[in-house]
């Protein structure tokens, strides 16, 4: 059966992302979505490194809610910043220590960071236990990295490194 349906929440999610886009909810485009859903995980399993592993659903759907949040809030803070006074913005490189030892949650974690508006993840040391983000306004350094910390990679450690 697993390698039939390879993945099977990310066939369902997949295909319920393909209804929000089309924005229309019908016979045609549930099936569509469901064979996208299933296509595209069945054609790509051989590139998945590991099998993903959720260890706490319940912490992880906080997390989105967490990110979303972020995202949404980020969006207005930058907008601010840039519309505000653009010469007093102080960018910074911040190196982030990192405790998560699994390529997804360290690949999970710099994508949230990229994803969440003035900020970017840019490079992962050669050990994996670094990583430099760059943020758009930096007031202190060590604040940013324990809330990088705190709100992304602690929770990613409890869905995906947690025994």
């Amino acid at each position: 059966m697993k390698r039939l349906l390879p993945h099977p929440v990310l066939t369902l999610v997949l295909a319920a992302l393909w209804l929000l886009l089309v924005n229309t909810f019908t016979a045609g485009h549930l099936m569509l979505g469901l064979l996208l859903g299933w296509l595209i995980p069945f054609a790509t399993a051989s590139l998945w490194p590991q099998s993903v592993c959720i260890r706490n659903l319940p912490t992880l759907l906080r997390y989105v809610a967490v990110v979303v949040y972020d995202i949404v809030l980020g969006s207005f803070r930058v907008a601010r910043l840039i519309l505000g006074r653009p010469a007093s913005l102080r960018p910074a490189f911040v190196t982030v220590p990192l405790e998560l030892r699994t390529d997804l949650a360290i690949s999970l974690l710099a994508n949230t960071i990229s994803l969440t508006p003035g900020t970017v993840s840019v490079l992962l040391s050669e050990d994996h236990r670094s990583l430099i983000v760059h943020s758009l306004d930096t007031g202190d350094a060590t604040t940013m990295v324990a809330e990088i910390k705190h709100r992304y990679e602690a929770p990613l450690k409890a869905i995906f490194e947690s025994c």
